[in-house]
This record gives C-alpha cells, sequence and structure tokens, in this order.
C-alpha cells in the first residue's frame, strides 16, 4: 500500500514535555550527537543480526552543511517502514522521552536534575538545538517504501513518501540561529571525538562545504625517467574521516595486548605524555559484564591536587567521568575506562547509589585493584618497591575509605625506611617492636630531624619515613581501625625517649626537680616540664620532645587552614649521663652564664627536630657570640 500523506500529534504530553527538552541543562546540548549516532549505531546492529552473511559496509556519517544550517546523520542500518517510524518515533521514542522527564515538568526543575547518562531522551533529544527535524528511512526487509517524518516543534509530524534509495535512516537536523555553534566542524568532531569515540561501528564525520584541494595522484603504471611513479595534480574533495575506534582495547582479551598498545590509549586517552607506572585490565563477563584497564599514574606527595579520571562507558558509548557511585572514590586517583553496558544510566545518582548491582561491579572493581598489588608484592617485590613511593598515598587513601580494601592489601602497605629499604608493618614489628615498646618510630622530614633518627638508628632501631599529606591520616587509621590486632602506635623521633633509655647508674645522683627549676627561671617558661633520664649517646646533652597527638593535630589544623591557640606540648629531656647536664646542676641557678647556658641547651635540642623561629634565632645567635666571647677571654 502506498504511503499517502498523513500529519498528527504526537501526544497531549508532548506540549508540556518538548519545552522542557529544548530547554535541557546546557551543558549537556551536545549529547544529542551521541543519541542520535548511537542510534544509528543500534540499527546497524540489528541489521548485521538479521543479515549476517552481507558483505555491505555499514557506518554512520554524519554530514556538517554549515550553509544550509543542516547536520545530517545517516547510517546504513536496518531502517524503518511508514508504520514502524509511527510506532518507533511517534510512540516508543517520545515515550521514552516522557518517561525520562516526567519529574521534571518546568525548566528550574530540568536544571536541577542530577541524571546518569541521560540515556532514554533518545531521540527527542535532536530538538535541544534543532528548528525542525526530518527523518529519511528505507526499511531492508521486503518491498518496502521509503518513507519521510518531518516536525518543527516535536509535537506534531507530517508523514509522506520519502527518496531514500538504500535501505537505512537519514536524521536531518536544521540547527536552531542560537545553537550555530554546532555547525562548526571543529566542535561536532570535539562532541563525536568524546562521546562516540569508541562506538562499535564506523563513525565519519563529513564536510558538506569542502573545498577541492590540489592532491597528487598515480598516472597508471606509468614512471618517470629517473624510475619512479609518475603522478599528476588533481583537486579531490576531502573523503570523510573516521572518527573512532571500533575495537577499544579494553573490550580485547589481556594477552592479546601488547605494552604498547596500553601505553598508547593512556597517551591518547589522556593527553599524558607521562607514562603511568603499571595497568589492571578488567575483563569480565560473569556474573555481569564489565571491561575496562585502570592506569596507576605517579602520584604527587601533595595528591590533594591530583586530577585522576575515570571514563564510563556503556558499550562502547561514554557516559561520563568519575561517577562515585559507580567506581570507589579512592579509584578516581587512577587514571583509565570502565566499560560496562548493563548498568541503569537514566536514573538518578541517588539510586545508584543505593542500586545492589552497581555495588557487586564496585566491590569487584576494588578487589581486582587489590589483587593486582598482592599479585605484584608477592612474586615481583623488587619491582613493586620501585612504584612504592608513587603508588603509596593511593594505597593509603584506599584503606581509610574502604576497611575491606585495607584488609585485602594489608600484607601489601610498605613503610620505607631511613636506610633506603621497605618494610611490610609486620616485617617492622618483627625487626623492632621488642626494642621499641611496640611502637613504628618515624621521621617526616629526615634531613631536619637527622640527628633525632641517628639516636635510634645507632641504638639499631629502624626509622620510618612518612613524609606524604596522607600519612597523618594513615597513622591515625592504623592507631583506631577496627581490628586490634592490626592496630600500630606511631610515634615520632622526637615524640619521645621510650626507645632511647639506658640502663646506667650514672647521674642517679641528680635532682630532677632542682634542675626544672633551674630550666623554667632560666627559660622563663613556668610551665615547662624536665624529666632527667638516662639516654644512650653520653654526648648527647637534651632532647625536646613533643606529645604526638597534639603535634598532630596542630599540624592538621594549620593543613586545613585552622588556627586555633593550642597551647605547646614540649618537654625537655635532660640526659643524666651528660657532663653538662651535671656541671649545670652544680652550678648556680642566679648566675647569668648559667641562664644563658641553660637557654643554649634548650634552644639547642630544639634545633635537633625544627627551626627556631625569627625572634628565637636571633636571641640565639646573639647569645651564642656571647658565650664564644666568654669562652675566648677565659
Amino acid at each position: 500500500m502506498a504511503i499517502q500523506k498523513e500529519n498528527g500529534s504526537v501526544s497531549i504530553d508532548a506540549q508540556n514535555i518538548m519545552p522542557v527538552i529544548k530547554r535541557w541543562l546546557y551543558s549537556d546540548k551536545d549529547i544529542f550527537l551521541r543519541e542520535a549516532v548511537s542510534n544509528g549505531c543500534d540499527a546497524i546492529t540489528k541489521f548485521r543480526m538479521l543479515h549476517p552473511d552481507s558483505d555491505e559496509a555499514m557506518q554512520v556519517l554524519v554530514t556538517v552543511d554549515k550553509k544550509k544550517k543542516q547536520i545530517r546523520i545517516s547510517d546504513t542500518g536496518i531502517g524503518m517502514t511508514a508504520d514502524e517510524v509511527r510506532k518507533y518515533i511517534n510512540q516508543v521514542a517520545f515515550s521514552g522521552a516522557a518517561e525520562f522527564m516526567k519529574q521534571f515538568e518546568d525548566e528550574k526543575q530540568a536544571e536541577k536534575a542530577d541524571i546518569i547518562g541521560h540515556f532514554g531522551l533518545g531521540f527527542y533529544s535532536v530538538f535541544m538545538v534543532s528548528d525542525k527535524v526530518e527523518i529519511e528511512s528505507l526499511s531492508s526487509e521486503g518491498n518496502a517504501e521509503p518513507v519521510h517524518w518531518k516536525s518543527e516543534d516535536g509535537m506534531s509530524y507530517e508523514i509522506s513518501k520519502g527518496r531514500r534509495k538504500e535501505h537505512g535512516t537519514d536524521i536531518i537536523l536544521h540547527i536552531s540561529e542560537e545553537e550555530k555553534e554546532f555547525l562548526e566542524l571543529y566542535r561536532v568532531r570535539e562532541v563525536l571525538s568524546r562521546y562516540c569515540g569508541y562506538m562499535a561501528w564506523p563513525v565519519m564525520l563529513e564536510d558538506a562545504n569542502a573545498k577541492p584541494v590540489e592532491k597528487e595522484v598515480p598516472v597508471g603504471d606509468e614512471k618517470n625517467e629517473d624510475g619512479t611513479p609518475k603522478t599528476e595534480k588533481v583537486m579531490e574533495i576531502p573523503k570523510p574521516q573516521q572518527i573512532n575506534d571500533t575495537s577499544p582495547l579494553w573490550l580485547k582479551k589481556p594477552s592479546d595486548c601488547t605494552e604498547e598498545e596500553y601505553k598508547s590509549l593512556y597517551r591518547k586517552m589522556f593527553m599524558d605524555f607521562e607514562e603511568p607506572l603499571f595497568w589492571i585490565h578488567l575483563n569480565v563477563d560473569y556474573p555481569f559484564n564489565l571491561k575496562g584497564i585502570l592506569y596507576f599514574p605517579k602520584l604527587k606527595n601533595d595528591f590533594g591536587t591530583h586530577e585522576g579520571q575515570i571514563k564510563l562507558f556503556a558499550g562502547q558509548v561514554f557516559v561520563a567521568d568519575n561517577i562515585k557511585e559507580v567506581i570507589p572514590e579512592f579509584l578516581m586517583l587512577l587514571k583509565g575506562v570502565i566499560d560496562c553496558p548493563d548498568l541503569p544510566l537514566n536514573v538518578s545518582r541517588s539510586f545508584l547509589q543505593n542500586d545492589g548491582y552497581v555495588k557487586k561491579i564496585s566491590a569487584h572493581i576494588t578487589k581486582k585493584v587489590a589483587d593486582k598489588l598482592n599479585s605484584l608484592m608477592n612474586t615481583e617485590r623488587e619491582t613493586y618497591e620501585g612504584y612504592w613511593d608513587d603508588i603509596a598515598p593511593f594505597v593509603k587513601y584506599g584503606c581509610i575509605k574502604d576497611s575491606k580494601f585495607y584488609d585485602m592489601v594489608k600484607g601489601a602497605i610498605l613503610m620505607k625506611k631511613t636506610d633506603g629499604k621497605y618494610d611490610t608493618i609486620a616485617e617492622y614489628k618483627t625487626a623492632n617492636f621488642e626494642k621499641t615498646q611496640n611502637k613504628v618510630y618515624y621521621t617526616n622530614d629526615e634531613k631536619r630531624q637527622a640527628a633525632s633518627v641517628k639516636l635510634y638508628t645507632d641504638r639499631g632501631i629502624e626509622v620510618a619515613i612518612m613524609n606524604t599529606l596522607i600519612d597523618g591520616n594513615f597513622m591515625s587509621f592504623m592507631e583506631y581501625q577496627g581490628k586490634e590486632e592490626d592496630r600500630v602506635a606511631f610515634a615520632r623521633v622526637d615524640a619521645d625517649i621510650d626507645g632511647l633509655k639506658e640502663e646506667s647508674e650514672e647521674g642517679k645522683e641528680l635532682d630532677a626537680e632542682k634542675l626544672q627549676a633551674l630550666f623554667r627561671g632560666a627559660l622563663g617558661k613556668e610551665n615547662l616540664e624536665v624529666k632527667l633520664e638516662a639516654l644512650g649517646d653520653p654526648e648527647m646533652t637534651a632532647m625536646v620532645t613533643e606529645d604526638e597527638q597534639m603535634r598532630r593535630y596542630k599540624e592538621m589544623s594549620r593543613i586545613y587552614g585552622q588556627d586555633f591557640p593550642i597551647p605547646d606540648s614540649f618537654t625537655l629531656v635532660l640526659n643524666r649521663r651528660n657532663e653538662t647536664v651535671q656541671a649545670l646542676a652544680a652550678r648556680d641557678p642566679e648566675d647569668e652564664t648559667t641562664k644563658m647556658l641553660c637557654c643554649q641547651v634548650y634552644d639547642l635540642a630544639r634545633m635537633s627536630a625544627q627551626p627556631l623561629e625569627a625572634e628565637e634565632i636571633t636571641a640565639f645567635l646573639e647569645r651564642s657570640r656571647k658565650l664564644l666571647n666568654m669562652v675566648v677571654k677565659a
């Protein structure tokens, strides 16, 4: 039966829904191309399923015609009959858009929407940028007639006989004046590269207004006198360019991928020319379909400013970056791609957050990352240690954010020591805990705290280096995390002297209270706590220690820009084995030289751990000059 011209309205609801679609999130208007090209790829897939033996070339061709103010999306897929146009465009496609938009009945609600992916808006998204939309389609089945459909507002339509000669569908968009940016070839290329760069069928881009360019072509098999092929100059219209890679690396088996292919994808996808450390290839078919590649880049100590990027795809169609409802938050320090065709994407983020299927995917990704770290640790430890400084912030952050991740990787957590070697926490415990009263001693500034570090290493106690931004939080996590058997106490090398005490009779006769009064008076610090202990090195005069938890609290306050008045919690530990301490105990507390010597002992002890402040260093230098003059003149 020949197609008769007909007019009609899509639905009475269209008057409510189309204005919302037309004013959809301004930053998301470019999804119309993704939706239209995706539909074209789906139509090709259906054709291939019905005609598996066909050797026809399949593609989606996007043609930009700036002069006519049109974009044409043409596919070589299954096509549609007039009845199918009525069903799939007037009913199904609109119903999908209606269902998608039903919760956004006015523009303000639409602007507040937080929908993942926008799949479901489908065909009608083209009205966001168009004054008029036409469809030319010819079904591949039977003796179907070509059909033409057009609508200027998405609410009323006209169907008539079409002009298409080959099976497939053309969607012709008459771009509105306010959306003319989409008539620029570079803009369309940018959108196609972003959303359609890895679709399953070739996506071609053509400039309808391209001018002929001069090109040299061979003249048959003719040769020049020197034997080179003979060529002639001709004018040619540039051919359509393929935008996408139809067989992305993450869909292949890991065994079929080379190291250079992994690195090439990384450079192309993230425009990062610093090579990744290593990567994880995800390839799961059951109990869910999940493919992907996660790259471990070098993380800086100030990883808070590091921008990872996990691109989420659904069946080779780009959806969004860094959707934490699907990808564990701590993994967003990494770079990579996750392709999960079965994700429910036309739903709210809160739905995804509570969806059991999504949680299983997230848990699986976490497990695969943990498995990779453990595998490297157990089979390639030297290589793993070479990575550790770069990946440590990521691993520690992951442990803090996800206790299950910690349980999986706790055996692969390393601590770098001041001797340049690496220990697991269990190895450090075995080698040191008998001498350290069950503490991990650490430094967060190896050079500045070198004197204090030496006190421990001289006694055979290994000192860990904890100098990244995350380490303060990580140590607190290890001290208070759930399982008691895993808890570990940390103390900076200037936090206490538990690991430095000696059993010695030297200086036992000294009066601790008298020495405390002496130093308090000389320093003008009435609340200063002074202890008298026998330390391992008799040449060491004194140490200044600071309560570990109070110091951490002050450091974290500074990091987060808080300026609370926190009192100092220093303790001056005098070494009773030291001759200077013994001599000071016998001196007149009112003598000015005695007072200067007390101040010098205190400042030198402080300087071994951290620099003096401006006024303090000035006083120290002036006092040092006076003491030198006294020695010279003596």
